[in-house]
């Protein structure tokens, strides 16, 4: 971890590096307890013929196993909604210890209600985090009240400055670029259905259910009662290319993966064979490059499976729903495509690297103490 002060301080690209993998160690057991709860759930209630376990009406079920899968969706649906805030509360606390934990994880959960995705989660990570630092740096207290800083000032500071400059500098833009997405796509509606499908399957695996992914998602599924259905295919042989392709790659080649990116891998393959297109964050808060192979493989997925004639009529991306697809086996091959362009392109990314040891904390940062 980073040395919030310090003669021989980390280089800038090792820092951030450093941050998010951090970042990503911590995330990894609330992603896997997700996944796995509400993998259990859903592959449950397909059994019963049920493909939307996590509807509200199911709590009231005649059947008690089914109010208990919906129950059990919910536990792994809670899990995943930490994942925010606790990778941006990490990376805060690799630049700034303890005290950049709160104002790190409550901008991270602004952030996932900003709608901005894991990448706003990062920025609200390194916003806390050099902000905690900065205030450690020129805030000068009294000797008698230097003890209170790293347990009240810092964090209190921290979290208003980082809350300010996530609701007021990032939030905005974001919103606009979402809004800028959903009419793109609606202005494309009516071009080539291949190249739309492109379009669309990028954006899906560009963020991962980030503002981008949304936009795409949430505009494809609209279309459906306007009777068009190429950019739901898309989108839904999209979501789950990332999740499965990364999965895939930690048990061909799992000596290139980190141990903890290999466990988050089985919750990967999960995540997306039901449907989840989250089970990649991790790898893409890792190494960002991914997003690139994720962005290709996706893309081309979604291309492959509208241009040789699959139509999906249900905002439905799991496995559960495949064999109600129109030419389903087109439907499956291109979901296997685009899978395997981002198994081989992780080779590329991945090389073997291992996450930080994350048991040792530098000392807190501590105030300057004036006469």
């Amino acid at each position: 971890m980073a040395n919030v002060k310090g003669g021989s301080a980390a280089p800038a690209g090792s820092d951030i590096k450093t941050a998010i993998m951090t970042g990503v160690s911590w995330m990894l057991p609330f992603v896997i307890a997700g996944a796995v709860i509400m993998g259990i759930a859903r592959i449950g209630a397909s059994l019963y013929g049920i493909d939307n376990i996590w509807d509200a009406g199911h709590a009231q079920a005649a059947s008690l196993v089914v109010q208990i899968l919906h129950k059990f969706d919910g536990f792994g649906g809670m899990a995943l909604s930490l994942m925010l805030p606790v990778v941006a509360g990490y990376i805060s606390f690799a630049l700034a210890n303890k005290p950049g934990l709160a104002p790190g994880m409550v901008g991270g959960l602004l952030a996932n209600s900003l709608e901005t995705g894991f990448l706003g989660a990062l920025a609200a990570g390194f916003v806390a985090g050099y902000i905690v630092r900065a205030l450690a740096t020129f805030v000068v207290l009294p000797k008698s009240l230097a003890s209170a800083g790293p347990i009240f000032i810092l964090p209190v500071g921290g979290t208003l400055l980082t809350c300010s400059v996530m609701a007021f500098v990032i939030g905005s833009p974001l919103a606009a670029l979402n809004q800028g997405m959903e009419n793109g796509l609606l202005a494309m509606s009516g071009t080539n259905k291949v190249i739309l499908a492109a379009v669309v399957g990028g954006m899906v695996g560009f963020d991962l259910g980030g503002p981008v992914n949304k936009a795409a998602v949430t505009t494809a599924m609209a279309l459906l009662a306007s009777g068009i259905y190429d950019p739901n295919t898309a989108a839904q042989v999209a979501i789950i290319v990332p999740p499965i392709g990364l999965g895939l790659a930690t048990l061909l080649w799992a000596n290139r993966f980190p141990p903890s990116l290999r466990e988050a891998g089985k919750a990967s393959t999960l995540m997306g064979l039901i449907g989840v297109s989250e089970g990649a964050i991790p790898f893409a808060l890792a190494n960002p490059k991914i997003i690139v192979v994720n962005v290709v493989g996706s893309a081309v997925g979604a291309a492959l499976a509208v241009g040789l004639g699959a139509v999906n009529r249900a905002p439905i991306s799991g496995f559960y729903g495949w064999l109600a697809v129109e030419n389903w086996p087109v439907y499956v091959v291109s979901i296997a495509a685009g899978a395997a362009i981002i198994t081989a392109g992780s080779l590329l990314i991945f090389r073997g690297e291992t996450l930080p040891e994350t048991k040792k904390a530098p000392a807190a940062p501590k105030f300057k103490a004036g006469r």
